[in-house]
């Protein structure tokens, strides 16, 4: 098998084991991972070792993954939950990197200060697909998910820019405080900037483009576009490719663009299981690259290793405790005001986001990335492997328990009123517009009486965000609405048949193509 076949065999078991995850309730990235494990000891004769030039896999990977994430959030979700979430990505990235680097700095004589330092940014940050991955398939209330998003989405930023430094203080010989804190606001500010240009530049490119498919196209350039543009002016391509993914999302939509906007959401879901799928399988086939260069002098490293791991996950936990602390009062000062309390609101929802910080490509990437005369590699090497299997495999495997187990997940009577009151926010909008062009004589006054009671009765429904289930014309008319729409689904199903035989018997078939795809969006709209 050559290494593009393992690359192949990695998607193939992507999209296989995701199902299977599905069915076990577990996060898929966890067995993913497993799978990469069970390839790494099979014999390289069978399945060679994949060789990828560590400073490509940042730039391949975390990209597509990013921006990914930016489309499923808002910018407002993150503003809304700001302070916790840099509390999360800012604060507790420079403890658990203070805390790894002092532990490591006693544990492993002959490494320079700068070194422990790399080691902690290493290991310091949970990954973000994994933590997106994890949380979106959990049921888990929504202030959770976007903190666990946001902390994701933003501690990479932190971490990258403490690597950056610390290497380069063992490369030269010094490190500097000061060169920390100016690189990270230089790095910020500039990246911020710079995201900013390109989603401003694509947002035009993307309107000006006429079709679904070549705007599909641009926007899985884009984030490479972002990240690689601020790397070269060595400001941080993470922080980039969230400014442009967060423009982009805001500002770039449009609302009559149904088809753009199915097609685009397909497009990247299918680029991110993919592109997830290949990132934890690489994180089980790299320790290929570990385990030969300690096999005779392995026991002490893993001795280091176990207890990184304890500290790693430990200062998380502490972490939690003492923020939790610190902001009940915070809570109960808002609560009493009238102001809806953001962030984690109980012990319960507090041990969920300690036990959450699952580690992942982005610690493979750095640990591989570290120059090959770098003090202490290998021991470096296989640390930062065993904080990634103990967070994403021990965690991985038993958060879902503690979440079922502490009750932490989401109301399903919270999520439909959410989802009645802005369907309520939309037909009054549709009732406004329809009323707007009834009085400029475009609609005739029938259609009028059919499109307003049906509007109307959806309104209707909305009673202090409750369902008007006693009225008795409301349940006629969805009952009438549910016939019309099963009896439209068997006619749009014959159609499609014949189109389909029509095809098959030598009908030109970009002109079938063309009818079937007119008829799969008339099914999606009446669903």
């Amino acid at each position: 098998m050559s290494q593009l076949g393992v690359v192949f065999l990695l998607a193939i078991a992507t999209i296989l084991i995701t199902p299977l995850a599905e069915r076990l309730k577990l996060p898929y990235p966890v067995l993913i991972t497993v799978f990469g494990l069970i390839l790494a000891v099979i014999p390289n004769s069978i399945v060679p070792a994949l060789k990828l030039e560590p400073d490509l896999i940042l730039p391949l990977v975390l990209p597509p993954l990013l921006y990914a994430a930016t489309q499923r959030s808002s910018w407002r979700s993150f503003v809304a939950n700001a302070r916790p979430i840099l509390l999360l990505a800012v604060a507790l990235v420079f403890v658990s990197t203070a805390a790894v680097a002092a532990v490591a700095s006693a544990l492993m004589p002959g490494l320079p200060l700068a070194g422990a330092i790399a080691l902690g940014a290493i290991v310091a940050a949970p990954d973000a697909a994994a933590a997106t991955s994890v949380a979106n398939r959990l049921n888990l209330p929504r202030r959770l998910v976007a903190l666990i998003e946001g902390e994701g989405l933003f501690n990479d930023v932190t971490a990258l820019t403490l690597y950056q430094v610390a290497v380069a203080g063992v490369v030269t010989g010094s490190f500097s405080a000061l060169r920390v804190g100016g690189l990270f606001v230089y790095s910020a500010v500039a990246a911020t900037v710079i995201g900013l240009l390109v989603g401003v530049l694509s947002r035009y490119l993307l309107r000006w483009l006429p079709t679904a498919t070549l705007q599909s196209g641009l926007s899985l350039l884009v984030p490479f576009v972002s990240y690689v543009a601020a790397d070269r002016l060595e400001a941080s391509g993470v922080l980039a490719v969230l400014a442009t993914g967060f423009y982009l999302g805001h500002f770039a939509s449009n609302p009559d663009d149904a088809e753009g906007r199915l097609q685009s959401r397909s497009f990247w879901e299918v680029v991110e299981l993919l592109v997830t799928g290949f990132a934890f399988g690489l994180i089980g086939l790299e320790l290929t690259e570990v385990l030969p260069e300690l096999r005779h002098h392995l026991l002490h490293p893993l001795i280091d290793a176990g207890i990184v791991c304890v500290v790693v996950i430990g200062v998380r936990i502490g972490w939690m405790l003492f923020a939790g602390l610190l902001s009940h009062t915070r809570r109960r000062i808002r609560t009493y005001a009238g102001v809806e309390p953001s962030g984690v609101r109980s012990w319960r929802e507090s041990a969920v986001l300690a036990w959450s910080g699952m580690r992942g490509v982005v610690t493979v990437a750095t640990a591989l990335a570290l120059p090959l005369d770098f003090p202490q590699r290998a021991n470096i090497l296989l640390i930062a492997f065993a904080v990634i299997l103990v967070t994403l495999v021990v965690q991985g495997l038993t958060l879902p328990t503690l979440v079922r187990g502490l009750g932490v997940q989401a109301s399903s009577e919270k999520q439909r009123k959410a989802e009645l009151t802005i369907t309520g926010a939309a037909a009054k909008a549709a009732l406004t517009r329809l009323q707007e062009l009834t009085d400029s004589g475009d609609v005739p006054p029938e259609l009028y009486d059919r499109l307003q009671s049906w509007y109307q009765a959806v309104l209707n429904r909305m009673r202090s965000g409750e369902d008007r289930d006693d009225d008795p014309e409301l349940a006629r008319r969805l009952a009438m609405r549910h016939e019309l729409v099963g009896l439209e689904a068997e006619l749009l199903s014959a159609a499609r048949r014949a189109v389909l035989a029509a095809r098959q018997q030598g009908a030109d078939p970009e002109a079938a193509d063309h009818v079937l795809r007119r008829l799969d969006l008339r099914a999606i709209q009446r669903t």
